[in-house]
């Protein structure tokens, strides 16, 4: 066989294949199941990978406050110090206007990452209805599934049964029955006549010998009468 003729053989096959899955239904259903719970892994990682991007986003908005909170009250301290003499007041005022700059900036970021943490969990939520309606889809699949498998069974064991009784005729099983019958009734017939015919009466001869053999007695005085009345001697 050459290259080409088991390359053709091979894709035969697979095309067989494929027409038969695609003709099974609980091979396409399976199938179905299993892509399903593909697509439920990936948006379960997803939604993971999300949510843990929105806590960290959250994390950093409260850590931003809190610098921002900070950033405010050292300015406060300064301009406090200063107003003891415990700081030069032009370095107070410098130190302070940097930290209220500070202070702005985290004011800024925690307004970015507020807008990213929302964003986040928005897309979560998303996700998250998602994940569910793929976990409704797949119980439902399974469900079916099961369904379908029952019916496939009892479907194939019907149709045996249904081959079977269409076959009878075809095969002379009922032909050979009703031969088996007529035979066995025949035989019937046939012992019921050598019964009756073993019941008849017996013959005249068969009851003079069955009466001589049964009374010898009466005989010899009955021939004995004969022969005087005959005048022949005893």
């Amino acid at each position: 066989m050459s290259i080409f003729q088991r390359l053709f053989s091979v894709g035969k096959s697979e095309v067989n294949a494929a027409i038969d899955k695609f003709e099974d239904p609980i091979r396409m259903t399976e199938q179905g199941i299993r892509d399903l719970k593909k697509d439920l892994n990936a948006a379960m990682t997803s939604l993971a990978e999300v949510k843990g991007q929105a806590i960290r986003l959250r994390k950093q908005v409260e850590d931003n406050k809190k610098a921002s909170a900070d950033y405010e009250r050292k300015a406060m301290l300064l301009l406090q110090k200063a107003q003891n003499g415990d700081v030069d007041p032009a370095d107070a005022d410098r130190l302070a206007t940097e930290a209220l700059s500070r202070k702005e900036e985290s004011d800024s970021r925690t307004a970015q990452l507020g807008e990213a943490a929302t964003s986040q969990e928005n897309m979560a939520s998303q996700l998250q209805a998602q994940v569910e309606k793929l976990k409704s889809m797949v119980g439902t699949h399974e469900n079916e599934l099961i369904t379908l498998r029952a019916r496939a069974k009892t479907a194939a064991a019907t149709k045996k049964i249904n081959k079977q009784l269409a076959k009878v005729d075809s095969s002379g099983t009922i032909a050979m029955l009703e031969r088996m019958k007529e035979r066995v009734e025949e035989d019937e017939s046939l012992s019921q006549a050598y019964g009756e015919i073993a019941a008849e009466p017996k013959s005249v001869d068969d009851e003079i010998n069955a009466a001589l053999a049964g009374s010898s007695a009466g005989t010899d005085e009955r021939l004995a009468a004969l022969k005087a009345k005959m005048g022949m001697n005893a």
